[in-house]
């Protein structure tokens, strides 16, 4: 019993091996992996934000719910950094305000001045052909001796439906044979030579005869007026298309008998009895292709001006 007390009591510990401290190294280098990590970011951040952004963001830091509140830069700027208070809806991206949507892109259309304006340059360019087509005329009547005679029967002049040539009755001088549409020589001659010259202007023409108001024995019932100037206005036609003017060019051609008088106060004045070539312009023409078209009138006044700037020629 003795002996069995004192026998040795053996210990066994077990050592744990110490060559490494565990994985706390890891969580530590993660944290400066992350750090450096954000420090490069905000390296980058600064040196590509604008001045004015960068004072936005310290302006943010230094009163953060105020920005957060009132917006403006650094907090609204959508090209902020840190976007706090919502998109500023005054910025415009372009021609495109924030808060608006994309409407279809607008193509630039002529405005109403724009298209007056260059309607008015169409019609001074046509006035200007006119006028330069009035004075070839009156040229060529000055230079040939066949119609230099003929000058006071011949008046020209510029109204608002484009160049009227009138050529109108002397006493002594008539256009046409007495009550009849058979033209005489002379007059086929001034036709010839007014055809040639309206053929070299792409206007269309407008013709019209006229009677004074002597009736015909007859009446209205058989041959009248009517019947008479509209005969003459045909006459016209076919001299002037032999003059060389073009036939399609011809828009009107009427008989007025002595509906429209040269003379309103004398309606059986020769001066009545007369031929009316209109050169017309762009908006008479418009006209005349529409119900109701208009033609010139002359008044009283006009008639004794002009016959008074012819006799003068």
């Amino acid at each position: 019993m003795a002996e069995e007390g004192q026998r040795p009591i053996v210990v066994k510990k077990i050592k744990k091996g110490g060559g490494h401290h565990g994985g706390a190294w890891k969580i530590a280098y993660a944290d400066f992996v992350t750090a450096m990590m954000a420090f490069f970011l905000l390296m980058w951040l600064l040196g590509s934000t604008a001045k004015g952004d960068l004072q936005g963001i310290a302006e943010y830091f230094k009163t953060p719910l105020k920005v957060a509140m009132a917006g403006g830069s650094g907090s609204g700027d959508s090209s902020s950094v840190l976007q706090g208070g919502g998109r500023d809806l005054t910025r415009k991206d372009g021609q495109l305000q924030n808060g608006e949507e994309a409407s279809p892109r607008r193509v630039n259309m002529p405005t109403a001045a724009s298209m007056q304006a260059a309607q008015a340059e169409l019609e001074r360019m046509e006035l200007a052909r006119l006028k330069a087509l009035k004075q070839r005329i009156e040229e060529a009547i000055e230079a040939r001796p066949a119609l230099k005679q003929f000058r006071k029967q011949l008046l020209l002049d510029i109204t608002t439906e484009g160049l009227r040539i009138q050529i109108v009755d002397e006493q002594n001088r008539p256009m046409f044979a007495l009550a009849k549409a058979e033209l005489q020589p002379y007059t086929r001659e001034i036709l010839l030579e007014i055809g040639h010259f309206l053929n070299d202007m792409p206007n269309r023409i407008s013709l019209s005869g006229h009677t004074d108001a002597t009736p015909y024995a007859s009446g209205e019932k058989y041959y009248s007026n009517w019947e008479l100037s509209a005969d003459r206005a045909n006459a016209s036609r076919r001299a002037l298309v032999a003059g060389g003017m073009d036939e399609v060019k011809l828009l009107r051609v009427v008989g007025l008998s002595s509906a429209v008088l040269f003379d309103k106060e004398d309606p059986f004045n020769p001066v009545n009895r007369r031929i009316s070539i209109i050169v017309m312009n762009k908006k008479a023409e418009e006209s005349a292709l529409k119900d109701g078209g208009t033609i010139e009138v002359t008044s009283g006044a006009q008639v004794r001006q002009e016959l008074g700037s012819a006799s003068a020629r």
